[in-house]
């Protein structure tokens, strides 16, 4: 499966922003999706989850109730909609994907495709 990133952009304190992951070369159906984010000198770090087949989404407590994720079959995509956007929250946006609804989602080496990222910036 490819995925690719796009929504990143500029934005003011208090914003919002919604990320999509656009998947293809399979259908999502039993696959565990994941969004991460990367700032400059800092680990890759969990934000946020998803199970395809049963909707079950798990958050990262730092960004839990300010962050939604979400799924769309018919467009075999994941969003990452964020609210009340902080500058602590610049970061690489990333989308990871793995073909299993198993496993530890908050652990980057779980997932085995990664998006090319996109650029999530804001200015206080």
């Amino acid at each position: 499966v490819l995925l690719v990133e796009s929504g990143g952009g500029l934005v003011q304190a208090g914003d919002s922003l919604r990320l999509s992951c656009a998947a293809s070369g399979r259908t999502l159906s039993g696959y565990t999706m994941g969004w991460f984010r990367q700032a400059p000198g800092k680990e890759r770090e969990f934000v946020a989850s998803i199970r395809w087949t049963t909707g079950f989404t798990y958050y990262s407590d730092s960004e839990k109730g300010r962050f939604s994720i979400s799924r769309d079959n018919a467009k075999n995509s994941v969003y990452l909609q964020m609210n009340d956007l902080k500058a602590e929250d610049t970061a690489v946006y990333y989308c990871a994907a793995i073909r299993t609804p198993f496993g530890n989602i908050v652990n980057p080496g779980f997932y085995d495709t990664w998006g090319q990222g996109t650029q999530v910036t804001v200015s206080s």
